[in-house]
């Protein structure tokens, strides 16, 4: 039977001990929001069912909590198992020694095939580090009652969108959605406009340290926000909220468009028949369109006790009926491309997006050094309450980053 300890508070996530024997599997997840802590749960007993010699001892953690302890218990007290991200994410903790190099579970499983696509986001210098087993899109969920109260059809197209936003505002409706307390969510305001405007390569170049904040390229990219923030096209008291009361005004009709991940859904209760999704508009039609796609994923810290276990864990993660299973609770995509997917009209939407996608990215502060994604969010949430400040914010950023990346190597990302 498993041992369930949910959820850890930060103030004791490093008094939980970690230490496992032979038969005994400790996982440590940062699952606890309802959806997450339902399927990981759910998918443990399924693996003990088929495991019966293991027992399973699942922590899970606080989502936000758990970022800070993964770097102390994978150092200092170790579990089996560990959720985590792809990406920069996974790559900060390889670099240091601290994840397990598990190319050996790709390799007898085939995983190359069931999961080619997402090979890359799980690899370092050709060596795989983990296993992913869900994935979501990213977009503009919309009224659609409002779209069509005011004669409203789905922008394709940068100026199209600045025009739906102008008529629902002269009506009285706050065009754009957003809660920034998180930080987060300015930033996925900040990535979608730099991929829609300058790529995937710059994007990856620039959250890899490699380019100054103050490039024209970057400029461009905020003075294209600017003009949604000096019209008041975003809802005034942004900072105070979070994005679940901002969630909160797309579902009353108060706003109508939000841009997040799908993760939103299961939080649109009532009001879901009346929402819609669009992809990020086009704003230059010579970039092709890249998405955002995080990964979560799922690795075996260097110092586990029980890697054989965890081995069989990760091999059972990797099945594409585990993976269908989960993600029908989770309402996310697996990363299988055999396992089945929810019958569900964002899922379907948000499938086609990232099968179509010219390339993918995780998120801004999923892809660069943590400390720099800090004062990344930091400065995108100062610059949609003062505007004005564009070219300090920029310079604040660069200085950020020389110290950051010029001074401090390698790069890494958590």
């Amino acid at each position: 039977m498993s041992r369930w300890v949910v959820p850890i508070v930060a103030a004791s996530l490093l008094l939980v001990a970690g230490l496992s024997g032979a038969g005994t599997l400790v996982i440590h997840a940062n699952t606890s929001d309802p959806a997450p802590k339902a399927a990981f749960e759910g998918m443990v007993r399924d693996f003990e069912a088929a495991h019966p010699e293991v027992e399973v001892r699942l922590r899970v953690y606080d989502h936000e909590a758990f970022k800070p302890a993964i770097r102390q218990f994978l150092v200092f007290d170790a579990p089996d198992v560990v959720t985590w991200f792809a990406g920069n994410r996974m790559r900060f903790f390889v670099e240091r020694g601290l994840f397990e190099d598990v190319s050996d579970v790709w390799e007898a499983h085939g995983l190359a095939r069931s999961m080619g696509a997402s090979r890359a986001l799980m690899s370092v210098d050709g060596r795989q580090y983990g296993v992913p087993y869900t994935r979501y899109q990213w977009g503009l969920y919309y009224r659609k009652d409002l779209f069509a109260r005011h004669g409203i059809e789905v922008p394709a197209s940068w100026e199209a969108f600045l025009a739906a936003c102008q008529t629902l505002a002269d009506n009285g409706v706050t065009p754009i959605a957003i809660g920034t307390k998180p930080l987060w969510p300015a930033a996925g305001w900040f990535d979608y406009l730099n991929l829609r405007i300058n790529g995937l390569a710059f994007h990856l170049d620039l959250t890899a340290g490699k380019v100054p904040y103050t490039d024209r390229r970057v400029r461009r990219v905020l003075e294209h926000w600017r003009r949604l923030l000096e019209y008041d096209y975003f809802v005034a008291d942004h900072a105070a909220m979070s994005w679940q009361q901002a969630l909160g005004m797309l579902t009353d009709g108060r706003a109508a468009m939000y841009l997040i991940g799908n993760f939103a859904v299961p939080l649109l209760g009532n009001a879901v028949d009346r929402i819609g999704f669009f992809p990020f508009p086009v704003i230059d039609p010579d970039v092709p369109r890249y998405e955002d796609a995080p990964t979560d994923t799922v690795h075996i810290p260097a110092h586990a006790a029980n890697k054989d276990d965890a081995r069989r864990f990760l091999a059972f993660l990797a099945r594409a009926d585990t993976q269908g299973r989960m993600n029908e609770t989770l309402g996310q995509l697996p990363v299988n491309e055999d396992a089945g997917r929810p019958d569900d009209p964002f899922l379907a939407a948000g499938a086609a997006l990232l099968d179509s996608a010219a390339g993918l990215a995780q998120f801004y502060d999923r892809d660069t050094d943590p400390a720099m994604a800090q004062i990344g969010m930091l400065g995108f949430r100062k610059f949609m309450r003062s505007p004005a400040s564009l070219d300090t914010i920029l310079r604040r950023l660069e200085t950020e980053r020389r110290r950051i990346y010029e001074v401090r190597r390698p790069p890494g990302g958590s």
